[in-house]
């Protein structure tokens, strides 16, 4: 499936900047006066990039074809156990910015909160990329029938034209080229 192929790019690309966000935490760890005007913009990868692209495709579209279509799974809580990942991602996010603002208001103590939330999101999404490319897109590949994988390719392929159309993977890219270069 093309989407699939897609989407697995889009965790390798998701993988690098984890490997960005364990740097940056290490820097705040060991550096006493370290500028954290970076995490923002990683924050912005994981929101625009990771969450409503990426993770827009997999619940809107594959995730919710796969509860419809394939009956063992849906009961399986399977794609739930996805969802709720997703979700704890996005709280490990709103609680890193909390941090941040804590931080940037002299909080020296919310260091610990913005390495805790980092690597927490890190840890998490590693995990769970490995389990929905190992697990996950192998059981799309194999129970959707032909039909529906079509159906699914070409929903993916619409939203990735859009996104193409603003610029969006550009940006992003750009942006994880530019970190990586500096943190890596």
């Amino acid at each position: 499936m093309k989407s699939i192929e897609i989407m697995v790019e889009e965790h390798e690309n998701i993988r690098r900047m984890l490997k960005v966000i364990r740097k940056l935490c290490y820097k705040l760890m060991t550096e006493p006066n370290y500028d954290i005007s970076d995490f923002p913009k990683i924050i912005d990868f994981v929101r625009n990039y990771a969450d409503k692209h990426h993770h827009g495709k997999e619940e809107d579209i594959l995730f919710a074809t796969m509860n419809r279509e394939i009956e063992k799974l849906a009961k399986s809580g399977a794609i739930t156990g996805m969802y709720i990942e997703h979700d704890n991602g996005r709280l490990y996010m709103t609680n890193l910015e909390k941090a941040l603002e804590e931080y940037k208001k002299g909080n020296d103590e919310a260091r610990l909160d913005i390495i805790a939330n980092s690597i927490s999101y890190t840890d998490l999404l590693d995990r769970h990329i490995e389990k929905e490319n190992t697990a996950m897109y192998k059981f799309a590949e194999k129970m959707l029938s032909e039909s529906v994988k079509s159906t699914v390719d070409a929903e993916c392929q619409s939203i990735e034209d859009k996104a193409t159309d603003i610029g969006l993977q550009e940006k992003y890219i750009k942006l994880l080229e530019e970190l990586e270069e500096k943190y890596l």
